[in-house]
């Protein structure tokens, strides 16, 4: 069977592959690179801005997958989105916290950290409201 990866599905299978190219990429740089050069405080800083950017390229992943089964969700695809823009603010912000130390740019945080809580409801919803369909 050749299955035919478009739209939505393609979309979030690249952006979630791409994303943890980049967390992966960032982790090195972070452990490698910013070691000796950061503070405890701000190394732990990047540390969490990592593991948030890796956990979410891979949820993204996993909706590019169900997009595969659920190609008009609209849940599916505001779930995406907003999981990307939680890496963007989440995981961003922490990341230019820890290397410029430019503290107001923790006051971003939040709005990526909500943004991962909804597209994770949404997640839920679009599989709930899928109506049975074999996921």
């Amino acid at each position: 069977m050749v299955l035919s990866i478009g739209g939505m599905a393609r979309l979030y299978l690249i952006a979630g592959a791409l994303n943890a190219m980049l967390a992966v990429g960032l982790g090195a740089f972070g452990a490698h690179g910013l070691k000796g050069r950061l503070s405890a405080d701000l190394l732990a800083v990047y540390q969490t801005g990592f593991q948030y950017h890796i956990y979410h390229s891979l949820g993204l992943v996993l909706i590019g997958i169900l997009a595969l089964h659920l190609p008009a969700s609209i849940w599916l695809k505001w779930s995406g989105a907003l999981m990307l823009f939680g890496i963007l603010c989440f995981s961003g912000s922490l990341y230019l916290l820890a290397v410029t130390g430019v503290r107001w740019l923790g006051a971003i945080t939040p709005f990526g950290g909500f943004a991962f809580l909804i597209a994770w409801l949404l997640l839920a919803v679009a599989v709930f409201r899928s109506n049975g369909v074999n996921v």
